[in-house]
């Protein structure tokens, strides 16, 4: 089986096809523009195998996409390529509109051509699996509530904004076109390979330099973590069982406030990697509240019932041990990093969440 993957150098994109190429018979063509956030590093385990094949095309070039798709006559699709940072999309709102959306709708038209060029089998057995956020739905009211699949969108960000737009996309090239499509909305990812712009490996990095470990307003916002490999796990397992036209929430049933995850990566490191920076004592006192973010979520948790009943999929890694798993790759990939921040980044330009 081949499947034609977008967005594979980035953080779950490369999980995926890792998972893929190590755990599955199926041949991957990874698909990426290679934004500052794609990092063919990060498949440095697989790029050598005869399944693995890479192209450097951006997703809002419409005939380089048309063209690799017909040339790679793939089975399945996963749609994965996307701007994600909620601070930057507060920035520079424009490149999220043209990568989620354009280029949303871009694979959407070139499918529909490609799957109406398809006979007999090839053509009922095509899937189009557009992977999105939980943050679509905006942040629920209650403590007890949680997301679910019909729960209405109300986004927050324009990064939101620009995924939730997608996903309308998607339900209507289904529903008009009879496009065979699936959607999924997971929570916040996290594990190894994670660009330090998000708030895990920001915050293991930021404390191993000595420098203040920022966290939006009171700390008290919640999100459910899922662990990256479980992500890619679940996502085989829609694409290749799922239902078509149907949407699967994906969650790792591990809902933590922001400051929790903070205090627990300090604690981690004092264990993990003792000898500290300056004069602190304990990783804890780098910990700095800052302003909150414009529009921020309050919290986000995710109703997983659906994809357990119908796909038989369940999250194996709870989030102390994925945590620990991460603090540990993190301390062990000291080269991955130092790479990835030897370009235009400096830790203090970077985000704090999501």
């Amino acid at each position: 089986m081949k499947i034609l993957i977008t967005g594979g150098a980035g953080f779950i994109g490369s999980a995926v096809v890792r998972y893929l190429i190590k755990s599955t018979h199926c041949e991957v063509l990874n698909v990426d523009k290679l934004t500052y956030a794609g990092n063919l590093d990060s498949l440095a385990d697989v790029s050598s195998s005869e399944k693995y094949r890479f192209e450097q095309i951006d997703i809002c070039d419409k005939p380089s996409l048309s063209n690799i798709i017909v040339d790679y006559s793939p089975d399945l699709i996963m749609h994965l390529a996307a701007e994600s940072h909620v601070d930057k999309s507060i920035d520079s709102p424009d490149v999220f509109i043209e990568a989620n959306i354009v280029g949303t709708f871009n694979i959407l038209e070139v499918s529909r051509t490609y799957w109406g060029s398809l006979k007999h089998s090839k053509k009922d057995n095509f899937r189009l699996h557009h992977i999105s956020t939980d943050e679509v739905f905006g942040d629920l009211a209650t403590t007890d509530d949680l997301f679910t699949e019909e729960t209405a969108y109300e986004p927050s960000s324009p990064y939101s904004a620009s995924k939730a737009s997608s996903d309308h996309l998607v339900r209507a090239w289904y529903r008009t076109y009879n496009l065979p499509t699936i959607i999924t909305n997971c929570s916040n990812n996290y594990g190894p390979y994670h660009f330090p712009e998000k708030l895990i490996p920001h915050i293991i990095l930021n404390a191993l330099k000595g420098r203040p470990l920022p966290v939006y307003g009171d700390g008290s916002q919640v999100r459910d973590w899922l662990y990256v490999e479980d992500h890619a796990k679940a996502l085989y397992e829609v694409i290749t069982r799922g239902h078509v036209g149907e949407t699967y929430n994906i969650g790792g049933n591990n809902e933590k406030k922001n400051i929790e995850v903070v205090e627990s990566i300090c604690n981690l490191l004092d264990e993990l990697a003792p000898s500290k920076p300056g004069n602190i004592k304990s990783y804890n006192e780098l910990i700095t509240f800052v302003e909150d973010r414009p529009g921020h979520d309050q919290r986000y948790a995710i109703d997983t019932t659906k994809i357990k009943n119908e796909l038989g999929w369940e999250p194996d890694v709870n989030f102390e041990e994925g945590l620990r798993e991460t603090v540990k790759w993190y301390l062990d990939n000291k080269a991955w990093w130092e790479r990835v921040l030897s370009g235009d980044y400096a830790l203090d330009r970077l985000g704090l969440d999501d």
